[in-house]
């Protein structure tokens, strides 16, 4: 008997933090909105909201709205260059703990109408729709999409793409054409008419590195790509990663959705307003390093984990990036021992140049016993950087 055909979504939210901020400034729809940075600018005078220009510091973009996009600034951009692309576009701050609620509210909205879900971040998701729609028809798709995406209205006031296809692999690329509030149902013999003229470099999995190579060999389209022969892909590629290229191409992948996936590890970091002196900024490192300490353990508690290998992640201001480790005999939440072990970890590195980024990060990942007993390193604070 042959298997059922399948009909897997991506569900991607529409530029999902700053939809998150327009809620709360709907005046700016339609606008150019860049979101970044934690802390709120006044704004000019007679205006109702700062505006980019007026932006100085180290921030990076967190995210910006469509409009703002067309003027050339996109997440991970420094503020000061975007500001120079977009000067009048509006500025808001960040607000983690608001786009955490709402990506609870969108899933738990989701998975009410499609169970077997895949969480693939705060704003996207993988979902298993072959068992609403076991022939794989594609007016089938198309309804179950509409429906989704008026669950995640009706939970949020927001709107989300999706895209339905075969598998995984063609999912993501179909839910990324048709933004915003996008939906592209693909079946299998569409592949070379929808797919194919795409970029290369658009298929989830061909980094920058690779795209360059492709375009070193002459192949820019997905098209290419399916053309090109097995034997070359593999010569440059290596044996495995061009096979997958080749099978990625052809529209391949037999990857399930995933509804339960093991956390590895949990990590907080901070990239700062100005770059920071070892011993001249002390009391500011060691207050931002125990912020971050506090906020990985509060994640693992939260998540019902503890953790025995502990990390510090630094990168100067020359962007030189050095990260250092140590596992402890007993896994950990304790947020003074996670100080104390990352401040271990810090003294092992050479701190002679000023340090733009701190990061701290808990690994080794398991559930905690049923009756830990408190431990005499818990109860210390070492100071980050102590000689």
């Amino acid at each position: 008997m042959l298997p059922l055909p399948r009909s897997i979504a991506h569900l991607d939210m529409d530029a999902f933090f700053a939809s998150v901020e327009l809620l709360s400034a709907p005046d700016l729809r339609g606008q150019p909105v860049v979101v970044g940075g934690r802390r709120a600018l006044a704004p000019s005078h007679g205006e109702p909201h700062p505006r980019l220009r007026s932006y100085v510091g180290r921030g990076v973009i967190t995210t910006a709205t469509y409009e703002a996009r067309a003027l050339g600034v996109h997440s991970g951009m420094g503020l000061m260059k975007a500001a120079r692309l977009a000067p009048d576009a509006w500025l808001l701050p960040a607000n983690f703990d608001a786009y955490r609620e709402y990506s609870r509210r969108f899933k738990a909205a989701v998975q009410a109408l499609a169970p077997v879900m895949e969480d693939r971040g705060i704003d996207e998701i993988y979902l298993d729709l072959s068992s609403q729609n076991p022939e794989g028809r594609l007016d089938v798709a198309r309804s179950l999409a509409l429906a989704l995406q008026q669950a995640v209205r009706d939970a949020t006031g927001l709107s989300c793409s999706l895209g339905i296809a075969p598998n995984k692999l063609l999912a993501k690329l179909c839910s990324d054409l048709d933004k915003p509030a996008g939906i592209t149902v693909l079946g299998r013999a569409d592949l070379e008419s929808r797919i194919w003229p795409l970029p290369a470099r658009r298929i989830n999995g061909i980094g920058p590195k690779a795209a360059a190579r492709l375009d070193g060999l002459g192949i820019h389209q997905i098209g290419a790509l399916a053309r090109a022969p097995l034997g070359l892909l593999q010569q440059h590629f290596g044996e495995r990663y061009g096979l997958w290229l080749h099978r990625a191409a052809h529209g391949e992948d037999e990857r399930p959705v995933v509804t339960e996936s093991e956390r590895k590890s949990f990590s907080r970091e901070t990239t700062f307003e100005r770059d920071l002196h070892p011993r001249l900024d002390k009391p500011e490192l060691s207050r931002q390093f125990t912020r971050l300490c506090e906020q990985v353990a509060e994640d693992l508690r939260r998540r019902g984990y503890v953790g025995a290998t502990i990390g510090i992640k630094l990168r100067f201001e020359d962007f030189q990036t050095v990260t250092r480790d140590h596992t402890l005999l007993l896994p950990t939440a304790d947020p003074a021992l996670i100080r104390r072990t990352a401040g271990e970890c810090a003294r092992r590195i050479p701190l002679d140049k000023r340090i733009r980024l701190l990061g701290v990060r808990v690994g080794k990942l398991s559930a905690p016993p049923e009756a830990p007993s408190p431990t005499p390193e818990s109860a210390r604070q070492a100071r980050l950087f102590d000689d």
